[in-house]
């Protein structure tokens, strides 16, 4: 394992979530004098964790001196690099970096790294569970589950999987993953990046740029963005492209619903898309990523197979719940954005009774027109403002309700549904007008079903 010599320099961390309280653990644990400031309100959790720890924090405000006599700064994904705060650090030449980068200085691990607008942590937990399957120590981590520098402090693994957001790709400097692999991008979080999609683009493609020639990059072909982007950018790793809509000459794609995988003249069967068990376009695209990582890091063909066969995603994922009536019941609440969201329509074979709404982030409906039309017999919107839903859908479906509670948007499904069709909760929007986040929406969705 790497060891950096610390010399007691001061590890200042702001924001005290997940990330932020497994990096001040794992900072303390190699030497650093450790503070930890949060301006909001420090869950009991965490607050708890650092007392233990015996390490200094403060919470509902930031001290300015304390935190300006830094050595080294990681930052919360969640506070931009436009906080005051964080300008009067750069402005000081204090390093600002993500728990990613700090991490990583302190294991040898093989790193794969998973990025992408959608799809990201279906990905990332389909790769540990086709890892886990022939290595002993795997960790999965990163934007899902414990924390990078949390996971390194409690078990050292042979391979860490990492699900990356774009915030954490920020705030690199030299992290270089062995294996990278950008899932799509489509427009996300672009109050964040000044409303230009092309800052976004280049945020995500941070996870290759400091990948060597013994690196590999993993990338969707289909998709627009990110092959425009490659014509005109090089990435030192070695590429390897997967797609769905054609053979590719080098790469991973589809021959009969075979997936290929083409390196170096050899070519290689992985798998049949009969084989996964998760449904959509999407998921097939999510589970070549996947194949294609665990045949680079010496996993079996048999057991690549059997693994895409016996995997169970995570909650809110295009999940079952209930069939009540001949009417099945889909949890898809982690879809914020109208791309989430098409995957889902396009996954759905059946009438759909549609639950969509809530903290609208700029979408766009009019890509979502042509399956609305095809496949969704109702629209139930679920928000405090519904106007731009309803404009967009009303010439599209026969009949649009709003609602503004989970439990009487399940009612009317229920009430409108017939025998055969799907009642899809799939809100093409973030939580936080009705909810407390997308997980506590979907909760309370499977809740109100079984109360049908």
């Amino acid at each position: 394992m790497k060891q950096k010599d610390t010399n007691t320099k001061k590890l200042v961390i702001l924001g005290a979530g997940e990330s932020g309280v497994g990096t001040a653990l794992l900072g303390k644990a190699k030497g650093y004098e450790v503070f930890v400031s949060d301006f909001g309100e420090i869950k009991q959790q965490y607050a708890l964790q650092l007392e233990e720890a015996e390490i200094s924090f403060e919470s509902g405000k930031h001290t300015e001196e304390e935190i300006l006599s830094a050595t080294v700064v990681v930052k919360s994904p969640g506070i931009p690099d436009k906080a005051v705060i964080v300008q009067k650090l750069l402005g000081q030449g204090v390093p600002v970096i993500s728990e990613i980068e700090f991490a990583a200085e302190y294991t040898d691990a093989t790193i794969v790294g998973i990025t992408g607008s959608n799809g990201k942590t279906t990905t990332t937990l389909l790769t540990g569970h086709l890892l886990q399957s022939e290595i002993e120590k795997v960790g999965v981590a990163g934007n899902i589950g414990d924390s990078f520098a949390k996971s390194i402090l409690e078990q050292e693994c042979s391979h860490y999987v990492l699900e990356l957001s774009s915030f954490q790709l920020d705030g690199i400097k030299s992290f270089a993953p062995h294996i990278a692999v950008l899932l799509n991008i489509t427009p996300d979080h672009l109050d964040r990046y000044e409303y230009k999609f092309e800052n976004y683009v280049a945020s995500k493609f941070r996870i290759t740029m400091n990948q060597s020639e013994e690196d590999y990059f993993i990338y969707d072909a289909d998709d627009k963005t990110i092959t425009t982007y490659l014509e005109n950018n090089n990435t030192n790793a070695q590429g390897i492209p997967f797609s769905i809509t054609r053979e590719l000459e080098r790469g991973v794609c589809l021959r009969k619903g075979t997936i290929i995988m083409k390196l170096n003249d050899n070519e290689e069967e992985l798998g049949n898309i009969s084989d996964i068990s998760i449904s959509g376009k999407h998921n097939t695209k999510n589970a070549m990523a996947a194949a294609t990582i665990a045949k680079l890091v010496g996993i079996r063909k048999q057991t690549i197979r059997e693994s895409l066969s016996t995997f169970k995603n995570a909650s809110h994922r295009l999940e079952d719940v209930l069939k009540i009536k001949n009417v099945n019941y889909i949890n898809d609440s982690k879809a914020t954005n109208v791309n989430a969201t098409y995957y889902a329509l396009e996954a759905v074979k059946k009438p759909i009774v549609w639950i969509v709404g809530g903290v609208d982030k700029g979408n766009d409906y009019s890509e979502l027109l042509g399956l609305v039309n095809e496949k969704v017999k109702a629209v139930i919107c679920l928000g405090v403002d519904n106007s731009k839903i309803i404009e967009a859908f009303q010439g599209s479906v026969e009949e649009i309700r709003e609602s503004q509670s989970m439990k009487d948007a399940v009612r009317m499904a229920y009430n409108i549904s017939e025998k055969g069709d799907v009642v899809l909760l799939s809100p093409c929007c973030a939580s936080f007008d009705l909810f407390k986040s997308y997980e506590d929406r979907g909760d309370q969705f499977k809740e109100a079903v079984r109360n049908l």
